[in-house]
């Protein structure tokens, strides 16, 4: 991995990680034009520790609601929602230290996803809970069940599936985005730690200097960014509906599709390690199951 590549990736993931575009799919598609090793062990631990290092801007934006031990059942509430991801990372550990194999499958469920969030508006328009301190135990790990999809389908998007898991269980739109925000710290951090542990032991000669500053540079690009991605969204999705990513998705993967298929980009990618976020098989099976798993948690046709 070159500087710039890791100032270009950490970009990526700023400006992705919140957003339901999936952040994960989007460094793939990066790290596929640019033709980077999918076997690097830093390139694939840099892709995850940038994660976290996103996720930090949570804690700085929303600090009085996050960092509020007058409410320990906030705390808890989040521990029911992870952990549904952890028990399905550990229980299959193995399928996701194969990852993402396919960047065509990535390219399929992003645009699948997109079109989910074409219709998502029109199917919540009756929330009932307005407020974080409001969302009950069973809310919470409904939403966890939805993160759990992301896990399984590369390109399906932690943000989107918490969010739409969010908006399925009767909360509004601003407390789904912030609730997957919330859940975002403790299931990265998770996440990270595993990372870093798992690459230490594998492959310790990565840390040495050179790669610790790149990684250094990466997680305070990927924070900034994210600072500003977190207000721009916020902002935007009081006012406005999931439409407009749902049409972006589409289009992204499409156009991902014609490169595979034009052979600009290889579209195998296995071998990389990735956050729980991600995916555990490249099975198209599960892309055709994705629809029937959406409607048993959604309860609507799709």
């Amino acid at each position: 991995m070159t500087w710039l590549q890791s100032v270009i990736i950490a970009i990526v993931e700023g400006v992705t990680e919140f957003l339901p575009i999936s952040s994960t799919a989007h460094i793939k598609f990066t790290k596929a034009i640019m033709q980077m090793d999918p076997k690097d062990p830093f390139s694939n631990m840099f892709d995850i520790v940038i994660q976290f290092a996103a996720i930090m801007a949570v804690l700085i934006l929303y600090w009085k609601k996050f960092v509020d031990f007058k409410h320990i059942s906030f705390y808890i509430k989040l521990v029911v929602a992870v952990i549904p991801a952890l028990v399905f990372g550990a229980l299959l550990k193995k399928h996701i230290e194969h990852i993402l194999g396919d960047v065509t499958i990535i390219a399929c469920v992003t645009l699948l996803g997109g079109v989910v969030l074409l219709f998502v508006d029109n199917w919540f328009k009756k929330p009932v809970t307005h407020d974080e301190a409001d969302i009950t135990y069973p809310q919470a790990l409904k939403v966890g069940l939805f993160q759990v999809l992301s896990i399984l389908f590369p390109g399906l998007s932690r943000s989107a599936s918490t969010i739409i898991g969010g908006l399925a269980s009767k909360l509004d739109r601003r407390v789904a985005v912030e609730f997957s925000f919330f859940l975002a710290v403790p299931t990265m951090a998770a996440a990270t730690a595993k990372e870093l542990l798992d690459t230490y032991k594998e492959s310790p000669e990565v840390f040495h200097s050179s790669n610790n500053a790149m990684l250094g540079i990466g997680c305070l690009i990927s924070f900034i960014v994210s600072l500003l991605a977190i207000r721009t969204f916020v902002t935007y999705i009081q006012k406005h509906t999931f439409r407009a990513f749902g049409i972006y998705r589409i289009i992204a993967g499409i156009a991902v599709l014609i490169l595979i298929f034009t052979g600009v980009i290889n579209r195998n990618v296995a071998n990389e390690k990735v956050a729980p976020k991600a995916t555990v098989s490249n099975d198209p099976k599960l892309i055709k199951g994705l629809p029937v798993i959406l409607k048993c948690l959604l309860g609507h046709n799709i």
